[in-house]
C-alpha cells in the first residue's frame, strides 16, 4: 500500500456523529455486527446484546492500561499553556505544548493548579518541548497537578464524569495518554452475564502513547512501522490465550491496541502467544493477514487513520469501507465515547 492510497480510506464526518459525551450507561451504546465470511452487516440497538454472537468457551483479551492525568496547564509571567507529559527519560519529560513557539530554553513554568510545581524549558525537538521538573515527577502527582486527557476532537474540557467513563472497568496500570475506547462498553452487569456464560476475559497491557493521535505520513508507508508502544502480556493470560488456540476456541480482541500487541507477540508458526514484555512499531494495512485472532471489538474510527487500516486488515477493506458508510447512515456515534462495531470471521 501507498500513501497515496490513503485517499480510499477518507470519509465526511458531519460533525454530529462524533461522540462529545458518553452515553448513560457503557453497555448502551449501539453496535454493528460485521460478519467477514458471509460480508453480513447486522445492526444491534444496544452492546449489552454482543453476548447474543458469543458463545461458550470464547477468550476476550483487553488492555488493562489506565489513563494517566497527563494533560498540565502551565503558565508563566506571560500566559498559560497546555502540556500533554508523554514520557520521561533522565529527568526530562517530553512534552507535546500548546503555543510553544516563544517558549525558549531557560524558561521557566509553573502548574496552574496548586502553583507548587515548577518547570525548565531544557530544549526542543521537533513538535515536541522538554522539560525538566523541579522535583522528580511520579504518577501520583499527575493526580494533584493534572487532567484526564480527553482526546482534542471532543473540543471540550474534561469534566468529573471523564475521569470515570475515560477509563474501562479493567484499567489498573497508569501510563497512558487515551483510553483503549473499545473496553469503554464493558459494564459491570455484562462482566457478569459474560461469567455466566463461561466465556473468559483476561488482559494484557498496552501503554497508548500520543502517536495513537498523530496523522500518517509518507515515512509510515516507506518504512511500514507506527509509532512504538510498549506492550506486557502476563503468564497467566498468554496460557489461557495459548490452551484456546489449542482446543480451537475463539479470541476476540477488545481494540486495536490490544489487537496490535497480540499480532506482535503471536508466532504463527508455533500458533502461540509469547509472554513478557515487548514493544511494537506494527503498521497493520488492509493486505496483511492477521492470524492471532478470531474476532475484534472495536469504536469507529478517525477518516484516513491508522486504525481504519488495521480494522481493514481484519476484515477487508471494501466490507469495513461498506460497514462505515452504513454507520454514517444510520446515525451512529464515532470515536472515543461512540458506538462499537464487532467484527468475526
Amino acid at each position: 500500500m501507498l500513501f497515496s492510497d490513503l485517499e480510499e480510506f477518507e470519509f465526511e464526518l458531519p460533525e454530529d456523529r462524533i461522540a462529545r459525551y458518553p452515553v448513560r450507561n457503557r453497555d448502551e451504546s449501539r453496535l454493528m455486527l460485521v460478519e467477514v465470511g458471509s460480508e453480513k452487516i447486522h445492526i444491534e440497538e444496544a452492546f449489552k446484546n454482543i453476548v447474543s454472537y458469543l458463545r461458550e468457551g470464547d477468550v476476550l483479551i483487553g488492555n488493562h492500561t489506565k489513563v494517566s492525568k497527563r494533560r498540565v496547564y502551565l503558565k508563566n509571567p506571560l500566559r498559560t499553556h497546555e502540556a500533554m507529559f508523554l514520557e520521561s527519560k533522565d529527568g526530562l519529560w517530553r512534552c507535546k505544548i500548546r503555543n510553544s513557539r516563544k517558549l525558549k530554553k531557560g524558561d521557566r513554568l509553573q502548574d496552574v493548579k496548586t502553583g507548587l510545581r515548577f518547570f525548565q524549558v531544557e530544549g526542543k525537538e521537533e513538535e515536541f518541548v522538554f522539560l525538566r521538573s523541579d522535583k522528580e515527577l511520579q504518577e501520583e502527582d499527575f493526580q494533584t497537578i493534572g487532567e484526564i486527557p480527553i482526546p482534542p476532537y471532543l473540543k471540550r474540557e474534561a469534566n468529573s464524569e471523564d475521569e470515570i467513563r475515560y477509563q474501562t472497568l479493567f484499567a489498573k496500570t497508569p501510563g497512558s495518554v487515551a483510553a483503549p475506547t473499545a473496553g469503554l462498553h464493558f459494564s459491570e452487569s455484562l462482566f457478569q452475564i459474560l461469567k455466566e456464560k463461561k466465556i473468559q476475559i483476561c488482559t494484557l497491557e498496552l501503554t497508548v502513547g500520543y502517536g495513537t493521535f498523530q496523522p500518517l505520513t509518507e515515512e509510515n508507508f516507506q518504512n511500514k512501522k507506527l509509532h512504538r508502544e510498549e506492550f506486557f502480556l502476563e503468564e497467566a493470560s498468554a496460557s489461557i490465550l495459548n490452551l484456546a488456540k489449542k482446543e480451537g476456541r475463539r479470541i476476540i480482541s477488545i481494540g486495536t491496541t490490544t489487537l496490535r500487541a497480540l499480532e506482535s507477540t503471536f508466532d504463527p508458526k508455533t500458533k502461540t502467544f509469547r509472554f513478557g514484555r515487548g514493544a511494537t512499531e506494527l503498521f497493520l494495512q488492509p493486505d496483511d493477514k492477521l492470524q492471532s485472532c478470531e474476532g475484534l471489538i472495536t469504536n469507529f474510527h478517525l477518516p484516513g487513520s491508522s486504525l481504519l487500516l488495521l480494522v481493514s486488515a481484519f476484515a477487508g477493506k471494501k466490507l469495513i469501507l461498506q460497514a462505515y458508510q452504513k454507520a454514517i447512515q444510520g446515525e451512529f456515534r464515532f470515536y472515543s465515547y461512540g458506538d462499537a462495531m464487532l467484527i468475526l470471521k
